[in-house]
């Protein structure tokens, strides 16, 4: 164990070698461009790799690449960057190729505020590719979860064979902290099939089948395309109701081993539900105001997908408040679920500062 007082994109970088990644592929992007500097001094060193591409759809399609070829792989933008990513992210999904995308969000919309914070695109995240489908995503809110949601994400990745998202921002990307840098934390690796050469490489009967690696003997084919078990083109309207159903089901049916949240004074008539840097706010706020009485807690996503359902569901809040560096996103989700609060209130902020104390009490109060 080593302790480390690093920025947050350096705990990140430092997160994916632990978890065993070795190939990094990516375009230098503002906020997130630490992260590719120090993977590209520290790969190296482990026997890994780092390549520059050209643009961010170079950089997503490598990583598939290379995650077929074996290696744990992984990439880092922002929005205008993590947009370019959305067709091959949705192949990755089709393929059930595992890897992490980091996104390190900045203002926007278009070239926006590249140096400046927000949570912008966590829509973008649950819907940016076309089709059905289901994913992870992890919403850091220090330096220590920089490091920790990056491991997590490659388990998730390895374990479900999926494309996994750790939605930071500016801020958390940014700002330095003291940082554990743990040994003894568990890695998970994909599973790998025995059988070669290998006839089945998507059995509709099994949720999360092994992943065979090219070079390896194997010599199975991989489209985007809806496939059959082989793995062959089958576009019938069958073959893709089988096909789809599991992609989406082996997260929708292992939801409780996946969903992580923290929370504090569940049962408050007044509750934040928060993620990412804004819980800190909202962590000091509630402190504060049940210091003084007041009736108010906090549920804070980790994972913000797969969405906590059943969990809001069961809030007896009559007053919700969802603060977010945007215009309103996971907003809406709350507000599909809270219905037995009287009200669900969003407290906006874009321009890149975080919520202030002052504005999340105003909220409580009026």
């Amino acid at each position: 164990m080593k302790v480390d007082f690093i920025q947050g994109n350096h705990a990140c970088a430092l997160g994916a070698i632990k978890a065993g990644c070795r190939f990094f592929a990516g375009y230098p992007i503002t906020p997130s461009t630490e992260i590719a500097e120090i993977m590209a001094r520290e790969l190296p060193k482990v026997g890994g790799y780092y390549v520059q591409m050209e643009d961010e759809i170079g950089s997503i399609s490598a990583v598939i690449g290379a995650s077929w070829g074996g290696l744990k792989a992984m990439t880092a933008t922002s929005g205008p960057g993590f947009s370019l990513m959305q067709e091959n992210i949705g192949f990755g999904y089709m393929t059930e190729t595992p890897c992490v995308i980091v996104n390190i969000q900045r203002g926007g919309p278009s070239t926006g505020q590249p140096t400046m914070a927000s949570q912008g695109d966590m829509m973008q995240c649950r819907w940016g590719s076309h089709g059905d489908y289901e994913v992870i995503a992890l919403a850091p809110s220090s330096v220590q979860e920089m490091y920790d949601f990056t491991i997590i994400a490659f388990n998730y990745a390895e374990k479900y064979r999926i494309p996994v998202f750790v939605m930071a921002d500016e801020i958390v990307g940014h700002m330095r902290e003291k940082v554990v840098l743990h040994d003894n934390i568990e890695i998970i690796n994909r599973k790998k099939p025995k059988e070669k050469p290998l006839k089945i490489v998507y059995p509709f009967d099994k949720l999360i089948p092994e992943m065979p690696v090219f070079g390896e003997g194997y010599n199975v084919h991989i489209t985007g395309l809806t496939h059959d078990e082989r793995g062959y083109p089958d576009v019938s309207p069958e073959t893709h109701d089988k096909l789809v159903r599991r992609l989406v089901n082996k997260i929708r049916k292992n939801k409780d081993d996946i969903i992580r949240w923290e929370g504090n004074n569940l049962d408050a008539e007044i509750m934040f539900v928060c993620y990412g840097t804004p819980s800190r706010t909202v962590k000091h706020t509630v402190n504060k105001l049940r210091n003084e009485g007041v009736d108010v807690g906090y549920i804070r996503l980790i994972t913000v997908y797969p969405f906590p359902d059943e969990l809001l569901k069961k809030l007896k809040a009559e007053k919700v408040i969802v603060p977010e560096m945007n215009l309103g996103q996971i907003y809406y989700e709350v507000e599909r679920v809270c219905k037995k609060a009287d009200e669900v209130i969003l407290v906006d902020k874009i321009g890149g500062e975080l919520h202030r104390p002052e504005e999340l009490e105003r909220a409580v109060f009026e």
